[in-house]
């Protein structure tokens, strides 16, 4: 439960690290300072203005009956910054006033302090003005009322208090921001890097920084890189030897039967000649994978329609279907891709589709994350159970794949390798023609 709330990403999650102590300290301190410290500071406050409201009382009392004197007056308001009127005849209202819940311990603090000090019935303000507090005392032929600033029971240290937690908070957490943020972007780069890498990009600016544990997993991917190239190279040049010593036998044959008599069994030798040059070269094509090219910016849109026309001049009956250029940018399907890798993944599915059915439908889609080729038939189609085996090295299926439709049981090893090698896949379903959907997605 408590997951859903949390920040998905490191720098969220980190700043949350740093921010939540801070923020659970302020609430106590916070808390602990107005319960404590306000209430002991206001309850010395009150009690002092208690003590000059009391005296005035005394001395209205002494005067027996009526106001106190101008000059008096002036004193007390000299002296006390009270200002003390008597309203004669008048009586004290049935309803207090409205009661603020931000004054509640002012509230309760001053009647406590004024219920000790006189014994007579009293009504005070504290919310009525802004910066009076008003105290209304019952005597029996009228009523004493008593005006007194606000800050005589209020301490600016409240509010020095608050400024400086505010302020101290905020200079936290723009250092924390500034920190975090330099010490994420080295695990960005290192994310970004080894994502480029995956879909077969060169990795070149990438160097060491940040943490120590970022700095060596840093150093263990540009090992690792290395390592994965001089393998590469090497398997490159195996297969450039393998490819030399295999065609080489292959030539010496087709030139031997060229010069013998033409018959029968010399066709039967020229076609067995050609079905192992072409096994030779897919073989070749599968064990060399795509590793050895660069990517580069291409429109897929335009690349499917290009392979298309190839197998249609193999006799296949290709539908292309591609988005409307009046409501899709054609630069959407603008990606970096191995244009030969992919144009061979694309070559071999239609070329499948090709051999056991009779029509075609290629369409291109693009969302938010990936853009998408189908290509679908009306052939036999694939059982369902045997989807994932049809992505194995030199599997065939008896009933549709054989030697005598050419198949050499890699074309769709060769696509999947080719599309995830891009950081993409390759998905079968049912198409609504009745045949196989094989929808190759690459991300954007």
């Amino acid at each position: 439960m408590l997951k859903r709330f949390l920040p998905n990403t490191l720098f969220g999650r980190a700043l949350a690290i740093i921010v939540t102590p801070v923020v659970l300290l302020q609430i106590v301190a916070t808390y602990v300072f107005y319960e404590r410290h306000w209430d002991s500071v206001t309850r010395h406050l009150a009690q002092g203005l208690a003590g000059d409201i009391a005296m005035i009382v005394d001395l209205h009392r002494d005067a027996k009956g009526g106001d106190l004197s101008p000059a008096l007056k002036q004193r007390i308001h000299h002296n006390m910054q009270i200002d003390a009127h008597f309203f004669s005849g008048e009586i004290l209202p049935n309803q207090p006033p409205q009661v603020s819940v931000t004054n509640r311990i002012l509230d309760r603090m001053l009647d406590q302090a004024l219920s000790e000090r006189f014994h007579r019935p009293y009504r005070m303000d504290t919310t009525s003005f802004d910066r009076d507090i008003e105290v209304r005392i019952q005597f029996a032929d009228g009523v004493l009322r008593v005006l007194t600033p606000r800050k005589r029971v209020s301490s600016p240290t409240t509010y020095i208090f608050i400024m400086w937690m505010v302020g101290a908070s905020l200079i936290l957490l723009t250092i924390a921001i500034l920190f975090l943020r330099n010490q994420i972007r080295p695990i960005k780069n290192l994310s970004n890097a080894v994502d480029s890498f995956g879909k077969g990009g060169d990795v070149v600016d990438l160097k060491p920084s940040g943490a120590t544990e970022v700095r060596q997993a840093t150093v263990a991917f540009l090992r690792m890189r290395d390592r994965i190239r001089r393998q590469i190279d090497q398997r490159t040049e195996m297969l450039a030897g393998v490819s030399h010593d295999l065609r080489t036998p292959l030539t010496r044959m087709k030139l031997q039967l060229e010069m013998l008599d033409g018959g029968d069994e010399n066709d039967n030798l020229k076609a067995d000649v050609a079905d192992m040059e072409r096994m030779v070269e897919s073989y070749l094509d599968f064990a060399r994978g795509q590793d050895t090219e660069a990517s580069s910016l291409c429109n897929l849109a335009d690349m499917v329609s290009d392979v298309a026309m190839t197998v249609r001049r193999d006799g296949g009956n290709v539908e292309v279907n591609l988005p409307d250029e009046n409501s899709t940018d054609t630069n959407d399907f603008n990606i970096f891709v191995q244009p030969v890798a992919l144009k061979r993944c694309l070559a071999n599915l239609m070329s499948n589709a090709r051999r056991h059915a009779e029509h075609i439908r290629v369409s291109v889609s693009k969302d938010d994350d990936y853009i998408q080729i189908s290509v679908e038939d009306d052939g036999p189609g694939i059982p369902p159970d045997q989807r994932k085996e049809v992505f194995r090295p030199f599997r065939r299926l008896d009933e549709s794949r054989n030697h005598e439709s050419g198949g050499s049981g890699l074309g769709l090893a060769i696509a999947r390798d080719a599309a995830r090698s891009h950081g993409g896949d390759i998905i079968l379903s049912d198409s609504d023609m009745g045949g196989l959907r094989a929808l190759v997605r690459l991300p954007v």
